[in-house]
């Protein structure tokens, strides 16, 4: 288990537009939830989405079959490696998380700060 089940972050059936626009409404930089991955993939099973600068950033949370742990975003050499989802989000609630916007090539970053929750 992931750890996201009691969460007051995690919107278990909540599509990626319904996580969109409740971020945009939220209108706030670190604003974010979790939610299912659109796929249904068991190496993807969440996507973290962030709402910051007017943007919302839609991050995939990779599940690593070998080690049981999670990761973010694609695979790169000495990533971090959480043992729940949950681990995840207090680190980022601690420590700031890079945003990559691969349209424009930019990089920002900010720290987990406002559950958003969806009606």
């Amino acid at each position: 288990d992931a750890g996201v089940h009691s969460k007051a972050w995690y919107a278990a059936t909540c599509d990626r537009k319904t996580a969109e626009d409740a971020l945009y409404r939220s209108n706030k930089d670190g604003s974010f939830l979790i939610r299912k991955s659109s796929g249904q993939d068991s190496r993807q099973p969440y996507t973290l989405v962030v709402f910051y600068n007017r943007r919302v950033y839609n991050i995939p949370i990779r599940f690593i079959e070998s080690t049981r742990q999670y990761a973010l975003g694609r695979e790169k050499s000495g990533e971090e490696r959480f043992d729940s989802v949950a681990e995840i989000v207090e680190n980022h609630q601690r420590t700031s998380l890079v945003l990559i916007d691969s349209q424009n090539n930019t990089k920002d970053s900010t720290k987990l700060k406002h559950i958003v929750r969806v009606s």
